[in-house]
């Protein structure tokens, strides 16, 4: 495997995807020809958020192309796949309901690179069941693209307003785990990233992540933690 899945698309200045092109530069490695899924974006159209993510990469030598405009069939075509944030449940019913979940799978496993962020990294992982989102679709199950044997969830603070009563993250991951226990989360921070190069997935950016698995103690992890491989 060859992926780049980040937490965020926006730095703290509001900059898009500025502190991804160096990194999405390095994932292509001279490959140009990029398939964009825009199926998360659900406030925007899907060819102004192709359009806006062409031009963010453009400085990184990437030509993207929207997964509207082609059928999965066409994805041979294609040496880069990148899948845009937004809503994790509308994105993933799109991608299943158009078969680019199965196509987009078999082409990263041939050695195809992905690129995610937020709900593109979410679909990357084994099931969906760690995104922040709203189930405003159904999905059509919580399967994912299982690009890796880990769960992310993206965005990660613990962080809790004050006065406020809701359960924390930290909470709804722990709740996860006592039905998932076999499983392994990344709770990752805005502005970090994992690379994962074959079976080894090495944690990048400024912020500490947290490591959360079943039955033991989350482990807070600095870049560049090696945390599979």
């Amino acid at each position: 495997m060859n992926l780049l899945l980040l937490s965020n698309s926006r730095s703290p200045d509001g900059g898009y995807l500025d502190h991804a092109v160096e990194l999405a530069r390095e994932l292509a490695g001279g490959r140009t020809k990029a398939l964009f899924l825009p199926f998360a974006g659900v406030t925007t159209t899907w060819d102004e958020y192709t359009d806006k993510v062409r031009q963010a990469l453009a400085p990184a030598g990437l030509a993207l192309t929207g997964a509207h405009t082609v059928q999965a069939a066409d994805i041979a075509a294609f040496e880069l796949v990148i899948v845009g944030g937004g809503n994790t449940f509308q994105l993933t019913q799109q991608a299943r309901q158009r078969g680019w979940l199965q196509a987009v799978r078999r082409s990263v496993a041939a050695g195809t690179p992905y690129m995610g962020w937020s709900a593109g990294a979410n679909l990357a992982c084994p099931t969906i069941c760690t995104t922040n989102d709203m189930p405003i679709v159904d999905p059509g199950g919580f399967d994912a693209l299982g690009l890796i044997d880990m769960q992310i969830n993206p965005h990660y603070t613990n962080a809790l307003p004050a006065g406020h009563q809701g359960e924390t993250r930290d909470q709804r991951i722990a709740e996860f785990l006592a039905v998932r226990p076999e499983m392994k989360v990344i709770g990752l921070p805005e502005g970090d990233w994992l690379r994962v190069r074959g079976k080894q997935v090495q944690l990048g950016g400024p912020h500490p992540a947290r490591v959360f698995q079943g039955g033991r103690e989350a482990v807070e992890v600095t870049a560049p933690a090696l945390l599979a491989g």
